[in-house]
């Protein structure tokens, strides 16, 4: 209308100045030479002018209308409420887990957290040579202990590397290993938040566990744009809700979980402390490298080898980490979720993480010859199988019954082998015993 009244008001003006109608010729013509006007093609024009200024009008009334100020307030808003709910959460972690140092300072507590605090005092002193051959004749008496073959060094080497490269003389070495149990605390809850956030993107929520049973029973591979259209609004930025509310109740109760907390006390220096945060983090990283409609999301499978490294190194519960993204991973096979980026996401996790585990002393071989970490060992070569079937089975373009005669008969030679490998190395005593954790369960 505007736009009109515009055009209205600058014919005017210039007909008042000419004197003359628009329409009429000029004053040097005579009567013969005019022509009359067709009505019909003096009003296309008019037509056309008023379509093309309706169009822009209608585009710019829509184009405000998508970003009026109300949208953008409640966008503020909204991302106001959710940096308030999720520092409010965090403190309290925080302030939660410091109670004890704030009543009785900053105290080790328990007797596990005292030999760790030893430990870790004699890593500062000595340094990680020394460290891995020291023989502790204060514990285990009177037989004493070497130290460096039986203990899971990830929580010293923690506290050393604050010490050195991010407090320095601000801070004690004992006041380090006594605040830990809290900041891991606090770390531990953000990852949890990251994991629930993950699983509800709408990327990660296209379908059902109904559906893709189904699609398994079938045998109908899910692709990622099938299973990347869930439910989602698209807030600030890249974040979309209901994720973010997710990742926020999820800190939420994870940061006044009983026990989470008995275990991210301030001065309770154990391992559990910093494991839970390495363990959080593993699982974060594997299901980020497996989000769909990410051409290269199958990285972080890299980053969560490392943070499986760490779990080890912390930790002597890794092992149930290890059997339960190789439960993951077979699981997904099972339900024809198995692709290039499930793959090469846990291969790379397997390859990297076990080469890193087998580096720390008190694991050593384990993860090739404990019977409870076989199964992710047999998981990790039974996805090379898969891999070359489906290859072969894309080179020769094979049919559907045809690619699965090839892969039982790929499985059934690999089974043999493996009977002959077990039956040949179980005399010489290369496997190991169940540990005292599994034979508890």
């Amino acid at each position: 209308r505007w736009h009109c009244l515009q055009v209205v008001v600058t014919s005017s003006i210039s007909t008042l100045s000419t004197g003359s109608c628009p329409t009429e010729q000029p004053t040097s013509t005579t009567m013969a030479d005019r022509k009359p006007v067709n009505a019909a093609a003096a009003s296309k024009p008019a037509a056309k002018a008023k379509k093309s200024s309706s169009s822009k009008s209608s585009s710019s009334s829509s184009s405000s209308a998508s970003s009026s100020p109300s949208d953008e307030l409640v966008k503020l808003v909204w991302l106001g409420a959710v940096v308030y709910a999720a520092f409010f959460f965090l403190s309290n972690a925080y302030i939660i887990r410091l109670q004890a140092i704030q009543e009785y300072g900053p105290v080790i507590h328990e007797f596990d957290p005292y030999f760790n605090w030893r430990a870790t005092q004699y890593l500062y002193e000595n340094g990680p040579k020394k460290f891995f051959n020291w023989f502790d004749h204060k514990v285990w008496y009177p037989l004493g202990r070497p130290v460096g073959t039986t203990i899971y060094p990830g929580m010293q080497f923690t506290a050393v590397f604050l010490k050195n490269f991010v407090f320095g003389d601000s801070m004690s070495l004992n006041d380090i290993c006594c605040y830990i149990p809290a900041w891991f605390g606090v770390c531990a809850t953000i990852l949890v938040g990251f994991i629930a956030h993950e699983a509800s993107l709408p990327q990660n929520t296209g379908a059902s566990i109904f559906g893709v049973m189904l699609d398994g029973i079938r045998g109908r591979y899910a692709d990622d744009e099938s299973m990347g259209s869930g439910p989602g609004k698209k807030r600030v930025w890249n974040y979309y809700s209901p994720s973010v509310e997710c990742a926020i109740c999820a800190m939420g109760f994870m940061s006044v979980v009983p026990a989470h907390l008995m275990r991210s006390v301030g001065g309770g220096y154990d391992n559990e402390s910093v494991a839970v945060t390495a363990m959080t983090l593993t699982f974060c990283l594997w299901m980020r490298s497996l989000r769909n409609q990410d051409k290269y999301s199958f990285l972080f499978g890299i980053l969560a080898g490392v943070a499986y490294f760490y779990m080890v190194a912390a930790w002597g519960g890794y092992i149930f980490v290890l059997n339960l993204i190789g439960a993951h991973a077979a699981l997904l096979v099972l339900l024809g979720r198995f692709s290039t980026k499930v793959y090469l996401s846990y291969t790379l996790f397997y390859v990297v993480g076990t080469s890193l585990a087998i580096q720390v002393p008190v694991v050593g071989w384990a993860p090739l010859k404990s019977l409870e970490q076989l199964g992710p060992c047999a998981v990790f070569l039974g996805y090379q199988l898969l891999r070359f079937c489906e290859m072969m089975r894309i080179k020769k373009k094979m049919s559907r019954v045809d690619a699965w005669k090839f892969r039982i008969q790929i499985f059934l030679g690999a089974i043999v082998v493996a009977s002959v490998f077990v039956a040949a190395v179980t005399p010489k005593g290369y496997f190991g015993p169940l540990s005292s954790r599994v034979r508890g369960l």
